[in-house]
């Protein structure tokens, strides 16, 4: 696709390598190895099938946000990746569900394309990134797509992007490891103190990767409000069960870690990620949940219930 009017080449290919990955090209920046899976549903639903999966919710990658496009451009890239997950849905009607990507660094457009997402394509929310172009997500900016959202009762899965601190994290996959984590704390606390939460209390907003270090630092968070003057600005009463506030996915990589978590949030408040197909992911992601030590309903709920729930479009 070429944009002629502004000289963009939004160029996306993908090069299959061998029968397990591909060379993603997302406007001259590769990503490999990329898995099989990405791109292939009868791959995705063989690996679904082995783990599984019986419902597998689509979404866009991070590689193809690209908020930094010009600004009518982003929004028609965002409507075509939304098109398409709404086709593979419609063929798969059984196996899979969808969430939008937005043209987030236009609120208005964003507010305007999940609601088209959802009340056209049948799309159940949405996944975007934890901040824009370094814009934290209580900016002021942001305010109808969270008035949208609550409306519409939407699904909003935070997904980290453009991480903090990128310049102290270049060895060791520390820009994943640490950097994704950290950035979906930063985007949790700033709709904490920015008084997001407060002023759209129906907002059914889920964080990636067992929700970075928020649920082990949410109680720090609300004795910072009592003992500092800068988290009261936009906060006038202290932050009570902020670790209750979110929804989590499973993915920590530890059935004690996932434990504590179910315990300390509810186990309403989790329900199953998979990270499918990255390197992070957990392919075993059914069989993980299975294995805890927690009950049989609790992982019922963990395991579907609560996505459908979650899911199902209606206010919280």
């Amino acid at each position: 696709m070429v944009y002629e009017g502004n000289f963009y080449n939004p160029k996306v290919t993908i090069a299959p390598h061998d029968a397990e990955s591909a060379a993603f090209d997302v406007m001259g920046t590769v990503y490999r190895p990329f898995p099989t899976g990405g791109f292939d549903i009868p791959r995705r639903l063989r690996d679904m099938d082995a783990a599984g999966v019986d419902i597998h919710v689509l979404s866009a990658t991070p590689q193809t946000y690209l908020y930094n496009l010009d600004p009518a451009l982003s929004a028609t890239l965002a409507a075509i990746q939304n098109d398409q997950m709404a086709k593979h849905i419609a063929a798969h009607p059984d196996r899979f569900w969808g969430i939008a990507t937005l043209p987030l660094a236009q609120p208005a457009a964003a507010a305007d394309e999940l609601r088209r997402a959802m009340s056209k394509l049948g799309l159940r929310g949405a996944m975007f990134a934890s901040n824009v172009k370094g814009i934290n997500l209580d900016d002021a900016m942001f305010e109808p797509l969270w008035a949208c959202a609550e409306e519409l009762g939407a699904f909003m899965f935070i997904h980290p992007n453009n991480i903090a601190g990128a310049d102290r994290l270049k060895s060791y996959y520390l820009a994943n490891l640490i950097g994704n984590p950290l950035d979906t704390t930063i985007a949790a606390a700033s709709l904490i103190f920015g008084g997001v939460m407060d002023r759209y209390p129906k907002l059914k907003v889920m964080l990636a990767h067992g929700g970075g270090f928020t649920p082990y630092q949410a109680a720090r968070w609300e004795h910072g409000w009592v003992v500092r003057p800068e988290p009261k600005k936009n906060v006038k009463a202290q932050p009570q069960n902020i670790a209750q506030r979110f929804y989590y996915d499973t993915i920590l990589h530890s059935a004690p870690v996932l434990e504590f978590m179910i315990k300390h949030t509810g186990a309403e408040r989790v329900m199953l990620g998979s990270d499918y197909p990255y390197d992070m992911g957990m392919p075993d992601c059914v069989s993980h949940v299975r294995g805890l030590a927690i009950s049989d309903a609790d992982k019922d709920g963990i395991l579907g219930k609560r996505a459908e729930a979650l899911l199902s479009g209606k206010p919280s």
